[in-house]
């Protein structure tokens, strides 16, 4: 059980390239400060649509007291435009915030890449 006081308040985000039982995917991962997976998400395509869709499906089901207080991906364009349509449409709090560094979430990626 995940309590108010140690939930995941800040979620770093980031996209992979993966083969799956013998075919390309891309690979959306939400994990904690402590590398745990939140959520995930398989795609075809790495577009707007597909990172939408992992992060509205990384949401569903959240208590408004378990959203995260921070996002954290790369440059990537789709997630600032997905995380404002989001906000937009009333299912992410305004007060989130998105940081998005370069490098930040390189350590997600080495994590995805050993798992394979």
């Amino acid at each position: 059980m995940v309590f108010a006081s140690t939930f995941r308040w800040e979620w770093k985000v980031d996209e992979t390239y993966i083969k799956v039982k013998g075919k390309w995917a891309y690979l959306y991962r939400a994990v904690d400060k402590r590398g745990e997976t939140i959520d995930f998400f398989l795609s075809t395509t790495r577009n707007a649509k597909a990172t939408l869709r992992f992060l509205a499906k990384a949401l569903r089901g959240l208590k408004s007291w378990e959203y995260p207080h921070t996002i954290n991906t790369d440059k990537e364009p789709a997630y600032g435009l997905d995380i404002r349509a989001l906000k937009a449409q009333g299912k992410y709090p305004g007060e989130v915030v998105h940081r998005q560094v370069k490098y930040l979430n390189n350590a997600v990626e080495e994590q995805q890449k050993r798992a394979v």
